[in-house]
């Protein structure tokens, strides 16, 4: 009798495995931060809100964000996430569900501590727009700075726009309040500092992004993060991960937004439930 319930058993196991679904997820070239465990759970939790049962395989992908996204359009991979924009959805599918609920359009300014003192008297984006910014040469936010008329330069190398600020050759590097407290920890610079008495704000939202060969994983994440916004699931995860770095920037009610336009974003698209706060967060 043990050896038949075993036997059941096993045989449900090794069904379950064939009925799983292999996702492939693009995996960074870099270090992972916080930012990155919070979307690896965030993704699992929702695959099983939706009872998509699925297998994660990770894909090591060039570290440029537009060649991730024209693998998801070849099919080469399944899934990867990113800040939105017209050119990316179009390539493959987004989920607009803002996964950091707008905060990744609120830019703190990386600079160079020594420099501190040319930023004492810039409040507004005109007087910003006579320094110079560094972005990724394929980053959306490039574009959006751009139209706003403040002068950035692009660069490929992830690690070298830290080194450029760091070294003074340029004047800041906006950075996310999701992301920018990980990536100061990890520079090896006593010299980058956030700037404390300005912010850029637009709006953006990051979205799961699936390849449009499969239909039924974007179905699933849909399903599966609106049960997660629902149950309070997904805000007490974003709370765990990110309430401590939040709170640890350094800005006050004396600190200047500079609010910045983004043709490139267009909010009515976010999926928000009448209880859900995430499209206001979005405003």
């Amino acid at each position: 009798m043990r050896k038949f319930v075993l036997l059941c058993l096993l045989c449900s196991w090794a069904g379950s495995l064939a009925a799983a679904q292999v996702i492939y997820v693009a995996k960074e070239q870099r270090t992972l931060y916080d930012r990155d465990l919070y979307l690896y759970e965030l993704l699992d939790l929702a695959l099983k809100a939706a009872n998509f049962d699925a297998q994660i395989e990770h894909v090591k992908v060039h570290p440029h964000q537009q060649r991730t996204m024209l693998a998801l359009g070849d099919g080469e991979v399944d899934l990867h996430w990113s800040m939105t924009s017209p050119v990316r959805e179009q390539l493959a599918t987004a989920i607009p569900f803002p996964l950091f609920k707008g905060f990744i359009g609120k830019r703190a300014l990386l600079v160079n501590k020594a420099q501190l003192p040319q930023f004492a008297g810039i409040d507004s984006l005109q007087a910003l727009s006579k320094l110079t910014a560094v972005q990724g040469h394929d980053w959306p936010d490039t574009k959006i700075l751009g139209h706003n008329n403040l002068s950035v330069r692009p660069m490929a190398n992830y690690q070298a726009m830290f080194a450029m600020v760091s070294r003074g050759r340029l004047d800041y590097f906006p950075r996310s309040f999701i992301e920018v407290g990980a990536e100061l920890a990890s520079q090896n610079s006593d010299n980058l500092v956030i700037l404390p008495s300005i912010y850029l704000y637009y709006p953006s939202a990051f979205y799961f992004f699936v390849s449009k060969s499969k239909p039924d994983l974007a179905k699933a994440l849909t399903i599966g993060l609106a049960k997660l916004q629902a149950s309070g699931e997904f805000d007490a995860l974003f709370e765990r991960y990110f309430a401590d770095v939040l709170a640890q920037l350094p800005f006050n009610q004396d600190t200047k937004v500079i609010e910045l336009q983004n043709p490139y974003f267009d909010k009515s698209t976010v999926q928000a439930s009448p209880a859900s706060p995430l499209a206001s967060n979005i405003e």
